[in-house]
């Protein structure tokens, strides 16, 4: 009969060959946590590995992403499409088994983890969405969205400023089907934490709320598996088990130490863990009656079957709701939202309102708000700021469900939540704070990139146009850099009609976030025509043409109204200019060329004009070209000065436009 140990020990080898195979990778972590796995993996999680898209699905979030081959080894064993090859070509290029866990790699990868305390912090959205959405659909006799978020954490992780905003928050709402495990080995990569990590770690998660569960010995299935039945029966608050581990286990002569962190153990040391875990196995080979106990696709085939008889009954019984729930889970728009969407763009032309384009921004909240009942706000403690709100929001509380979360002052736990949120499924979520604070969130934002998922991260007050609150809160180079993060779209619209089409573009994403970023003053409407309204989504287009321009202004949000004005004093000089907006340069860069040098032609001199660093728009004005922008940090005084002082008045353009066309 086969043992525990020896299922465990299935886990260490796979992992401790396939590092040594690529010559780099973290196989103490692997090593310490295989018992808890298996007795999470074996006894616990509800999963199908035939299906892995399966809605009811347990997610697994590996937060100590450097431990990946702990979890590319259970994909393999329980049954996914990861195969013995796929293992072998660990941190190789192109492989399904990267360094860290990479979502859309490899089929039960939850999440793109390694950056520490991201995973569990999207582990707190992935519960909060379970927790919102069993409140929305769930009915009497049908409990169709009732599944666990299990997350694996370390040292590292609490050591993160982020997960104390997440778990802080966890505890706050009372996600009783969240269940962490902290992989207590007392080592990182500079050895024994106590010199730097003193923390009295379940008193702090006892502080936030969270259930804990302490000195569980990580290698006694038989406490592990206690710990689990004790965390499973506490269903409104989450749950850490503090599990005692030795990275490394196994390892005769490196077990304990951080010499097995993050580097491979060496053939000789891997020889001597094979006969002191009695494994006389050859390197990537499990025995049959061992792969067979570790085979979970008959389990989950049946797991998910009898949840499939349960939804039908449910059509049966609720067919509308059951069609809201595919769709929303499917990650499908209703369908008439291209026609809505049109519909509100038309509204906002024809109403021409004068107004911040944060208050704009509101606006098509409330229009977008009508036709998706999965829109999820929320604000890091500025929504009377951000204008986030809308008439028929509700504050997510723990005692109920709502669709507006109040973050407090928590931009990067916000914005990871808002990641496991999207992974989840079921929700559009967006959250907002002031443009300046996407540096506190912006290791997020990059991993929604990378992982080509669609949260929508709302900024407000995007210049020194917010005046008197000075350089601390007047972002500079935070456009630009937040335009830069591949696969990134950033919208600056310049009124109402371009912010309507931003906000109408991002939820319509599904393979990128958005970042949409909205002045606090207001803006004047522009007049446009129909082509110019309908190129609006190409994300750059002529707003104002001149016969034969002899140059190009182009501009974004505030600064397109200095553009038009700009153009208005040129004219009367006799001098032709275009006036382009271009309120996404991502959106414009993905445009065909065709349409590109129709909205900037070649042979015509070009100016830029933002209220930011001037470098970013070099690539299009050319090195003939010229950009008035800012390149140092602002000042502490009311916008309209600051608009002067700066140079973003009409007499510079109009100067800077002639000068340019004079060294033509």
């Amino acid at each position: 009969m086969v043992t525990r140990t020896e299922l465990a020990n299935a886990i260490r080898f796979l992992s401790m060959d396939a590092v040594e195979k690529a010559k780099s990778g973290h196989p103490g972590m692997p090593m310490g946590m295989a018992d808890i796995a298996e007795v999470l993996w074996r006894d616990h999680l509800a999963h199908s590995p035939a299906n892995p898209h399966w809605h009811n699905r347990d997610r697994f979030v590996l937060s100590n992403g450097h431990g990946s081959m702990l979890l590319y080894s259970l994909l393999h064993l329980t049954g996914y499409d990861v195969t013995l090859e796929d293992l072998k070509n660990f941190r190789q290029l192109h492989s399904r088994t990267p360094g860290h866990p990479e979502y859309g790699y490899a089929p039960g990868v939850e999440t793109t983890t390694g950056p520490l305390g991201q995973g569990i912090t999207n582990a707190v959205g992935m519960a909060l969405a379970e927790k919102l959405l069993a409140d929305e659909f769930n009915r009497d006799g049908f409990p169709i969205v009732d599944h666990t978020t299990w997350a694996f954490l370390g040292d590292g992780c609490l050591m993160e400023g982020i997960s104390h905003e997440a778990c802080s928050l966890a505890g706050t709402w009372g996600l009783g089907k969240l269940i962490a495990f902290y992989d207590d080995n007392g080592i990182s990569i500079d050895g024994d934490v106590e010199g730097w990590f003193t923390d009295d770690t379940p008193a702090r998660f006892e502080a936030y709320g969270w259930q804990v569960v302490r000195n569980v010995n990580g290698h006694d299935a038989s406490e592990i598996d206690t710990a689990i039945r004790t965390a499973r029966a506490e269903t409104s608050r989450p749950t850490l088990i503090c599990c005692k581990t030795r990275i490394g286990f196994g390892a005769p002569n490196k077990e304990g130490g951080h010499d097995v962190h993050g580097a491979p153990l060496g053939a000789a040391e891997i020889a001597a863990a094979r006969g002191h875990l009695g494994w006389p196995h050859e390197p990537f080979v499990i025995p049959a009656d061992i792969a067979r106990a570790w085979n979970a696709v008959d389990a989950g085939r049946e797991r998910e079957a009898a949840w499939n008889a349960l939804f039908n009954a449910y059509r049966a019984a609720h067919p509308e709701l059951a069609a809201e729930f595919e769709r929303r889970m499917n990650g499908e728009l209703p369908a008439g939202f291209a026609a809505h969407a049109a519909q509100k763009i038309a509204e906002a032309n024809g109403k021409a309102e004068t107004i911040a384009t944060r208050k704009a921004s509101q606006n098509a909240i409330n229009a977008f708000a009508e036709i998706l009942p999965e829109l999820l706000g929320g604000s890091a403690d500025l929504t009377p700021s951000n204008l986030t709100n809308w008439k028929g929001s509700r504050p997510v509380t723990r005692d109920a469900g709502g669709n507006y979360i109040h973050y407090g002052v928590r931009e990067f736990g916000m914005a990871a939540i808002l990641n496991g949120l999207a992974l989840h499924g079921g929700f559009r979520p967006f959250g907002a704070t002031f443009l300046m604070f996407s540096e506190y969130a912006r290791n997020a934002l990059r991993m929604a990139a990378l992982m080509k998922i669609n949260p929508l991260f709302v900024f407000t007050h995007d210049s020194i146009g917010l005046g008197e609150d000075g350089p601390t809160h007047q972002p500079v180079e935070q456009t630009a850099t937040l335009r830069m993060i591949p696969g990134m779209t950033v919208w600056r619209p310049c009124d109402t009609v371009e912010s309507m089409v931003a906000w109408s573009e991002a939820l319509a994403a599904k393979d990128h976030p958005s970042c949409l970023i909205f002045s606090r003053q207001n803006l004047p409407f522009v007049e446009r025509d129909d082509a110019a309204l309908e190129a609006v989504k190409r994300g750059g287009y002529v707003l104002k043409d001149a016969d034969a321009p002899r140059a190009v202004l182009i501009a974004t949000g505030s600064e397109v109204e200095l553009a038009l004005k700009a153009q208005e004093a040129l004219a009367a000089e006799g001098v032709p200019v275009r006036v382009v907006s271009m309120p996404s340069t991502n959106a414009f860069d993905r445009q065909d060329r065709e349409w590109k040098s129709s909205v900037l032609p070649a042979g015509v001199p070009r100016l830029a004009i933002e209220a930011g660093v001037t470098d970013f728009w070099r690539k299009y004005v050319g090195l003939e070209g010229d950009v008035i922008g800012i390149d140092r940090f602002g000042e502490s005084a009311p916008a309209g000065q600051l608009f002067k002082e700066f140079g973003f008045t009409v007499d510079n353009v109009v100067a800077r436009t002639r000068a340019l066309i004079g060294q033509h």
